[in-house]
């Protein structure tokens, strides 16, 4: 059995066509329920699916949950799919070949992606989290496989400290040593797609929505599977195409307040108080670097407008303290 989940926020053009991709190429070897939940979008996406796609299950909140506790919403529907009226799994087989796949709205499935991700779930009972293949809309390979940050890659990785870190630093976190055309055990993948066997969730858990609104969610699941034994397996032959950030990147201040945020916070979960503090300390710091380089632009009035929106921006998140 597989429970498709897309959260969806404000994007109901590119979730009609996640959906779309969905239909053409459905998973042929495994009965397959496909829940959308809508986190109060205000742009008619929930009565697109009602009306185009009347046999998805809709699940539509009333207020913005995020990706965590949009995610954990799905799965909680999904257990109810999987379980009869006492609680009890409906395939003979128990829960072994029960699975979640979590699948952003800004993405297409491609012909045998889903199959290909069963199949191996199926013939490799250790794996609880398969990532596969994801590419850009030009057919370019996505980086999509990590090891887990340390906190010299999170001090470098997505900061404006980036382009000065050293070469193999990166490289080793990205993973450039590895082909991606290599079925590969990794850390972890990029939340995007990612296929859960339900017994590995329900052991380890569900989504943290109680420290992640979004992002490190994914770093944080794949840390407690993998301190649990289980395998997190890239697996290139089957291959979504990947938009990136159409949900995210419709409130960009937000967004860097919610990356930040959850990256101290993972490092405070797993790695303690110093290297968190370490981490907030420095990344406030080149906010605040950023705000007065801006301010002496906007002084010589160079894009005005431009370093206004940019000032506003990193206000917020000086404002937030990323705690």
């Amino acid at each position: 059995m597989l429970a498709i989940i897309i959260v969806s926020w404000n994007v109901r053009d590119l979730l009609c066509e996640c959906l779309k991709s969905l239909q053409r190429h459905p998973a042929t070897t495994h009965s397959q329920l496909i829940i959308v939940v809508d986190n109060a979008s205000s742009d008619e996406s929930a009565r697109m699916v009602q009306t185009e796609f009347p046999s998805v299950l809709l699940i539509q909140n009333n207020v913005n949950r995020g990706f965590t506790g949009g995610n954990n919403d799905g799965i909680a529907a999904a257990e109810k799919w999987f379980t009869n009226a006492a609680g009890e799994p409906k395939l003979s087989g128990g829960m072994d070949h029960c699975y979640v796949l979590l699948l952003n709205p800004d993405t297409e499935v491609m012909a045998g992606t889903l199959d290909n991700l069963l199949r191996y779930a199926d013939e490799v009972p250790s794996t609880g989290l398969l990532g596969p293949q994801l590419l850009n809309a030009d057919g370019s390979v996505q980086s999509s496989r990590r090891r887990f940050p340390t906190l010299a890659t999170a001090l470098f990785e997505s900061t404006w400290l980036q382009n000065l870190a050293p070469r193999r630093l990166l490289s080793a976190y990205y993973m450039q040593d590895v082909p991606a055309t290599q079925v590969t055990e990794v850390d972890w993948v990029y939340g995007a797609a990612m296929l859960v066997r339900r017994s590995t969730y329900r052991q380890v858990g569900v989504l943290d929505e109680q420290t992640y609104f979004m992002y490190s969610e994914e770093v944080d699941w794949c840390w407690r599977m993998k301190t649990a034994g289980w395998h997190v397996v890239y697996l290139p032959q089957a291959r979504v195409v990947h938009h990136e950030g159409r949900s995210s990147e419709q409130v960009s201040a937000r967004r860097m307040v919610y990356f930040n945020t959850s990256k101290v916070r993972y490092f405070r979960k797993w790695h303690g108080r110093f290297q968190a503090t370490l981490l907030r300390v420095t990344l406030l710091s080149m906010f605040a670097q950023q705000f007065v380089l801006e301010g002496l632009k906007w002084l010589a009035g160079h894009k005005r407008s431009l370093r206004t929106q940019r000032m506003k921006a990193y206000l917020v998140v000086l404002r937030s303290r990323l705690a």
